[in-house]
């Protein structure tokens, strides 16, 4: 090891808090470089894995294979395993309880197609034999037809066809069965009569779909039987899996003489080799956004660290120069810095990765099966490639870190570094600040300000720092915050376990039940609401641009907009009144009809492709809104009444959808005022409905009880409790990532500002210890670094703040080309930052300034930055 790169080693041990703090922000830089090419990976693994265990293995099929063709296939050097398999045709199954579902399906395979597609048996065994056969279980449980092992099926088997329209149009399992009508019917054709002995049961098959017309049985293939005249499908799972298997496939097609070559697409596009495939582009996309964000913030804290360290050892850069060393070892000394911080971190921080992403998966396994319905579960997949990755980023964020520090270093003279004046520029333009500061905050704030402009590079180095941590920031908050109001708007899921629904002809039965089944012991919540339908008029000046394309135009200037109009129990509606901000009175004056608009729409616009969220129309407080109803009996329109609006939300009581479509108006309004409505129009109560939402401790119990109260009008009852969760299971695990992920941006951020301010209040010992020397007392001392602190928190928020809003800007019109909505200021997210920038750099210097209090005047006179 060469003297130079000796004391490049010596200079790091010296300092060893900020090479200790440079180390852990390159550790946790790393870390989640690693983390999120680790998470693309397992996570298209998980996918890989759930749609074989679905769908069973197999890459690519040739349809109707002969002898000679299936030894090719065999022989084909990708070739790894071969399934056979054959569509043998459709049965009617005598004495079926659903009509939509007939028949029987027949599908064969051979040993192999037994072991890798899904078939999992309940009793019994699997065939072995061509006359044997297995069934599924769901024959009895959907059908009602009891089969048993032993049984012998006679079956007239052959194809299912669409007649009475032309030609016979072949039909398969992708297609629901035809009920007779305008002379058109399925029927079987060309059937041949076949005998099996059911040796199993099974599940039912997850390929088959609920509205298939067929229940799945499966009779053993035998190899020995394929021919010239006698066929079967071929399925192959490959040895080596990448684009160039859509080539070679169809050119073994085509030497072979298959006439169809078919690709598993749905596990094909898990391997990241479909073409034109949106999963994973959206994977890729998130994860290039993710770590451009991480190699910015990483950037800067090793830029930083390596710049205050260059600027540190830049007297003793000029005494190697004087004695000879070149631009080369002097540039190089700085890069040797920077190979040692990364062959320290990279290993660690690789491990940090792994490990922090591998606890996270154990951790949301159990929310991620039930949220996405799947059986498989997550695991952690080290790919070498991703390993790779991540090396590659992070020694190539090290070097651009390295790179400008490296080159300022080799271009320090020797006279330069001796004097140390390339640092410090003393003219009186340089530091001369504004009487202002004098008069307002006194001589120890325009002494901080002067000592800011004299040590210009620190002071723009510390402002970068800060600059950079605010745009990090904000810029993830508002990617976070985006990613969940998108998820939001895609999710029409209920916000209750249960609803229980009555026509309004059965009012007094309903109110009745509805007092039963809330008295329940299982019943945690319960809102009971009354539902109608009006109409009414609205002026096309208060009706937003984007909905006029939806809603019907009338010749007077109106358009006309639909009214659900919902009345909620007391109870329920003085806690919404409460929720909303409206005081319980508003709603119940005797001479007015006060009602509470849900202004809002949230759609996905199919035209545009667009998840649209804006509001239903341009009212204000002090409204009134027209209602009108069609009169079934005569089919005119006939006027109710017109309601006052007397609050304006976009917050709706539990039961309300999400999604309200454009051209629609929620209302709600107590039962005095639904009364005082209907007082003239009766007949209207029997068009409504009664709803009951309720949450429950134990849902499906809940039901049960219901359905034992054996009411004289039995209710319909919808159980949404499973769909529920799993939204909200999604939702939190998007809330885990998201905000572990700023979790550690933020902790890479403060490292950046507290290396950053703190190395450079101890490079400034000997300027502190003269200021103490002439004078100044502790109590100027605190004083002078708390506005030092104040001017670097103002001056990065000058910055910080405009180009955050920028980038938040940008990042709306890229997400508004799939999601329509405001753009809002996250100002919770800017309080937040403004609060933390003054925090962070007030206690940095805070921790700083003690150890320099501790320090001896005239040893920290007689110091050098050597």
């Amino acid at each position: 090891m060469n003297i130079v790169n000796q004391l490049t080693l010596r200079a790091l041990k010296k300092n060893k808090r900020r090479t200790i703090v440079t180390i852990m922000g390159v550790i946790i830089s790393v870390a989640m470089i690693t983390a999120v090419a680790t998470l693309v990976v397992s996570f298209m693994d998980l996918l890989q894995r759930q749609e074989i265990s679905d769908n069973g293995e197999w890459h690519v099929l040739y349809k109707d294979v002969n002898e000679e063709q299936l030894k090719a296939i065999k022989k084909d050097k990708n070739t790894k395993q071969v399934i056979l398999s054959q569509d043998i045709g459709y049965a009617e199954l005598e004495g079926s309880q659903n009509k939509d579902k007939p028949y029987l399906f027949i599908k064969s395979y051979d040993l192999a197609g037994f072991k890798k597609y899904p078939i999992k048996l309940i009793d019994g065994r699997l065939p072995t034999k061509q006359n044997e056969v297995v069934i599924s279980q769901h024959i009895e449980d959907d059908g009602g037809v009891k089969l048993n092992i032993g049984d012998t099926l006679n079956l007239k088997v052959g194809t299912r066809v669409q007649q009475g329209d032309g030609a016979d149009i072949k039909l398969d399992q992708s297609s629901s069965f035809i009920q007779p009508q305008d002379g058109i019917r399925e029927a079987i054709v060309d059937t041949e009569e076949k005998t099996y002995k059911i040796v199993g049961i099974i599940e039912r098959p997850t390929w088959e779909n609920s509205w298939a017309p067929g229940y799945t049985i499966i009779p053993f293939l035998d190899e020995a039987t394929i021919s010239a005249t006698h066929k079967a499908n071929a399925s192959v799972i490959l040895n080596k899996v990448d684009r160039s298997l859509f080539n070679e496939a169809k050119e073994l097609g085509e030497r072979i003489g298959v006439k169809k070559v078919v690709f598993n697409n749905e596990l094909l596009r898990y391997y990241g080799i479909v073409k034109d495939d949106h999963l994973n582009q959206l994977m890729i996309g998130l994860a290039a956004i993710l770590m451009m964000i991480i190699i910015i913030g990483s950037i800067s804290l090793i830029y930083n660290a390596f710049a205050i360290s260059v600027s540190d050892r830049s007297r003793y850069l000029g005494m190697l120069s004087s004695v000879g060393a070149t631009k080369k070892q002097k540039r190089n000394s700085v890069f040797f810095e920077g190979a040692v911080i990364g062959t320290i971190s990279i290993p660690l921080g690789i491990l940090a990765g792994l490990s922090g992403i591998g606890i996270t998966f154990i951790y949301i396994n159990n929310m991620l099966s039930a949220a996405l319905g799947i059986t498989e579960r997550l695991r952690l997949v080290i790919s070498p490639l991703s390993i790779l990755v991540a090396v590659a980023v992070s020694a190539f964020t090290i070097f651009i870190s390295t790179y400008l520090p490296a080159v300022r270093a080799s271009k320090i003279s020797a006279i330069d570094a001796i004097r140390q004046t390339k640092n410090v520029k003393l003219t009186g333009k340089k530091v001369k600040t504004s009487k202002l500061i004098r008069k307002l905050f006194g001589m120890e704030a325009e002494i901080g300000l002067k000592n800011l402009k004299r040590n210009k590079r620190r002071y723009q180095a510390t402002v970068i720092s800060l600059v950079i941590s605010i745009v990090l920031f904000l810029s993830v908050s508002y990617f976070t915050k985006t990613m969940q109001e998108s998820f939001s708007m895609t999710q029409d899921g209920p916000d209750y376990d249960m609803s229980v629904l009555f026509n309004g002809h059965y009012g007094n039965v309903a109110k009745q039940a509805f007092g039963k089944i809330t008295a329940l012991d299982g019943v945690t919540e319960s809102i009971i609401m009354q539902d109608f339908t009006f109409v009414s008029q609205i002026d096309e000046a208060k009706v937003p641009d984007s909905v006029r394309n939806y809603v019907i135009h009338s010749e007077n200037g109106k358009i006309k907009f639909q009214v659900i109009l919902h009345t909620l129990d007391q109870s329920s509606l003085q806690a919404y009144a409460e929720q909303i901000g409206v005081n319980d009175d508003l709603l119940n004056q005797e001479n007015k009809f006060p009602a509470i608009v849900i202004n809002k729409n949230n759609y996905q616009d199919i035209e545009k492709k667009q998840y649209v969220k804006e509001k239903a129309v341009n009212v204000e407080v002090g409204d009134l809104l027209d209602l009108q109803y069609e009169d079934l009996d005569t089919g005119k329109i006939k006027d109710v009444n017109k309601v006052e609006i007397v609050a304006l939300t976009d917050k709706q009581p539990m039961g309300l959808r999400k999604m309200i479509s454009p051209g629609e108006i929620h209302v709600v309004v107590s039962e005095d005022t639904l009364n005082k409505l209907l007082a003239e129009h009766q007949n209207i109560i029997d068009e409504s409905y009664y709803y009951l939402y309720l949450n429950s401790k134990d849902p499906i119990k809940t039901e049960e009880q219901i359905d034992e109260m054996n009411l004289s009008i039995q209710p319909s009852i919808y159980n949404v409790y499973h769909s529920r969760i799993q939204d909200e299971q999604m939702s939190r695990i998007i809330q885990v990532f998201v905000y572990g992920f700023v979790l550690l941006i933020s902790a890479v951020s403060v490292a950046n500002i507290f290396n950053t301010i703190s190395t450079s209040i101890a490079l400034r010992k000997r300027e502190f210890a003269m200021l103490k020397s002439v004078g100044m007392t502790p109590k100027g001392f605190n004083k002078m670094l708390n506005y030092e602190s104040i001017f670097y928190g103002m001056k990065a928020l000058l910055y910080g703040l405009p180009i955050s809003l920028v980038i938040m800007y940008l990042m709306y019109r890229s997400f508004s080309n799939s999601f329509a909505y405001r753009f809002n200021l996250p100002w919770v997210s800017l309080l937040v930052t403004v609060l933390g920038v003054f925090i962070i750099v007030g206690v940095t210097m805070l921790y700083s300034s003690s150890k320099v209090k501790k320090e001896n005047i005239i040893d920290d006179l007689k110091q050098e930055n050597i």
